[in-house]
């Protein structure tokens, strides 16, 4: 019996019932097949059709890997030069480069008043944190030398060098000569003695490593409230009369007051030229808004900083500062000044009459 209906029993007849056994078997196979195949590719098939019919997937794939690992953080400024994030790879490179170098760095503070209860805690942790394993000389210009005693205990290659000052009643006193102040201590001593020099605020505490990232010929820092603000959120000085002022169409960025430096010519600049301004405005009958910060922020849009530091580098607890990678000098004394902001604010609040 024929095993399929074409068969024949004529040897003629069998031999091309052969032929086309061959070809059905084939036929067949070719159908499973490509069955078998669209089933798969229905399985596995790609969100991105487009893009997979035109062999991409690769593309993708990389450009995926690129968004997921792009810095949240920028790392340049609008100009070119570095913003720094004290972990990231370009800080590390620039610690690197300064490692094995001998640099002498001066950290100075103004100590008047009653900001002479800050002055230890400063000290001692800038002693953990600020530049580690490099030469430091802290000056502090202080109108109470006796502040300073006992002695703190300091690590080899730092000293410290107290320059006493006139006392300063008053605010507005101060701000008037803070800029000459510091002036007149780079030309004489520091000027001989350090090559960078950094002016901070007393009433900071340094809570993470500050290493050689922060070098630079002219260094200033970003405000944390001011972190990531439109433009038009600048506390800029609005006055005309005021050589501080700035017009709406000038500054990248709010600088903070809290710290900034350079090198010491640099530095000398800075505090010679925002001296020269305030004087100026004085004697005119005109106070700028931010008082000397307004003036440092207009020397800064003047002559750009060749290092600008994130708010790591000053930060403080306030409901407008941003969440950052490490916190690495805290401002005690804005923070305490953030919080009764705070305070005063709910008090307003509840204050007011409710409307039914």
């Amino acid at each position: 019996m024929a095993l399929f209906p074409f068969c024949k029993t004529a040897a003629g007849a069998v031999r091309v019932s052969r032929i086309q056994l061959v070809l059905y078997c084939f036929l067949l196979s070719l159908l499973i097949y490509f069955l078998h195949g669209r089933k798969a590719a229905v399985g596995v098939e790609s969100p991105h059709p487009v893009v997979h019919a035109l062999g991409m997937d690769r593309v993708m794939t990389d450009m995926t890997v690129i968004k997921v690992t792009a810095p949240k953080t920028p790392l340049q400024t609008p100009w070119g030069d570095p913003l720094v994030w004290g972990d990231t790879r370009k800080s590390a490179l620039r610690r690197a480069k300064f490692a094995h170098r001998g640099i002498r760095t001066g950290l100075l503070a103004l100590v008047v008043g009653t900001y002479a209860q800050f002055v230890r805690r400063f000290l001692i942790s800038a002693e953990t944190h600020f530049l580690p394993g490099q030469m430091v000389t802290y000056y502090i210009l202080t109108d109470n030398p006796r502040s300073l005693d006992p002695p703190i205990q300091l690590g080899p290659e730092r000293q410290l060098k107290v320059v006493p000052i006139a006392e300063l009643p008053g605010w507005d006193r101060l701000a008037r000569r803070r800029m000459t102040l510091l002036a007149d201590a780079i030309r004489n001593p520091i000027g001989s003695e350090v090559e960078y020099i950094f002016c901070a605020d007393i009433d900071q505490e340094f809570v993470a490593p500050v290493g050689e990232e922060i070098l630079g010929d002219l260094v200033a820092t970003l405000h944390p409230e001011l972190y990531g603000m439109p433009r038009n959120a600048f506390p800029y000085e609005v006055e005309e009369l005021s050589s501080a002022y700035v017009e709406d169409d000038e500054g990248d960025y709010y600088y903070t007051s809290e710290l900034y430096g350079g090198l010491v010519s640099e530095m000398h600049r800075l505090a010679r030229a925002c001296s020269l301004l305030i004087l100026q405005d004085h004697a005119n009958g005109v106070t700028a808004k931010g008082l000397e910060e307004s003036y440092l922020n207009r020397y800064l849009i003047d002559y750009r900083p060749t290092c600008v530091l994130s708010p790591e580098y000053s930060w403080w607890d306030s409901a407008l500062a941003p969440d950052v990678p490490v916190q690495r000098i805290v401002s005690l004394g804005r923070q305490s000044e953030a919080f009764h902001n705070q305070k005063r604010e709910s008090r307003v609040l509840l204050a007011e009459p409710i409307e039914v």
